[in-house]
C-alpha cells in the first residue's frame, strides 16, 4: 500500500471513530445526563415513568436514530474515500465536514427530548450541560479546519486526486 492511501485510510478510521465519539457523547447527554440534571434526586426511570404519566415521550430511538445516522454517513465517506484513493487531505476536509454538522444534528436531536422534558417538569427544555460545550467547540473547530484545510486543497496546483 502506497503512502497516500496508507495516510487515507488512516484518515478515514480516525475520522469515523471521532465521528462515532460524538454521537455517543451526545446521545449520553441527551437521554441520561440531561433528564438527571433536570429533575435532580429523581432515578432516570422514575423521570421517564412521569414523562410517560404526563403523556410525553420518553423514547430514546429518535435522538439515537438521527445522531447514528451521522455514523453511517461517516462510514460511508470512508469507504468512499479509500474506495476512490482519494488524497488524505479530501478525506479529512470530508470527515471535518461531518463534525461540523454534529452541532445542528446534536440540535435537532435534543429537541424532542428536551420538549419533553420541559413539558413534563416545567423545565429549561435544551441540553445546556457542561459536557454538552465540548460537542459544540469541536463542531465550530472542525468548521474552522474545513475553512482552512479547504484553502490548502484548493490554493495546491492542479485538482485534489480522486479516481471514480
Amino acid at each position: 500500500m502506497n503512502e497516500p492511501r496508507r495516510a487515507t485510510v488512516l484518515v478515514s478510521i480516525l475520522g469515523a471513530v471521532a465521528v462515532a465519539a460524538y454521537a455517543v457523547w451526545g446521545a449520553l447527554q441527551i437521554i441520561v445526563l440531561t433528564p438527571l440534571a433536570a429533575v435532580p434526586g429523581r432515578s432516570l426511570a422514575g423521570i421517564r415513568g412521569e414523562m410517560a404519566a404526563a403523556g410525553e415521550s420518553p423514547s430514546d430511538a429518535g435522538p439515537v436514530m438521527f445522531l447514528v445516522l451521522g455514523v453511517v454517513i461517516a462510514v460511508v465517506v470512508a469507504v468512499l474515500v479509500i474506495r476512490t484513493s482519494a488524497d488524505p487531505q479530501l478525506a479529512a476536509l470530508l470527515f471535518l465536514a461531518v463534525l461540523t454538522l454534529g452541532a445542528p444534528a446534536l440540535f435537532i436531536a435534543s429537541f424532542g427530548p428536551g420538549m419533553s422534558l420541559s413539558d413534563t417538569y416545567f423545565v429549561s427544555g435544551g441540553v445546556t450541560l457542561p459536557g454538552v460545550a465540548p460537542l459544540y467547540v469541536v463542531s465550530v473547530a472542525a468548521a474552522f479546519g474545513c475553512v482552512v484545510l479547504g484553502a490548502i486543497v484548493s490554493g495546491r496546483s492542479g485538482p485534489a486526486r480522486v479516481m471514480i
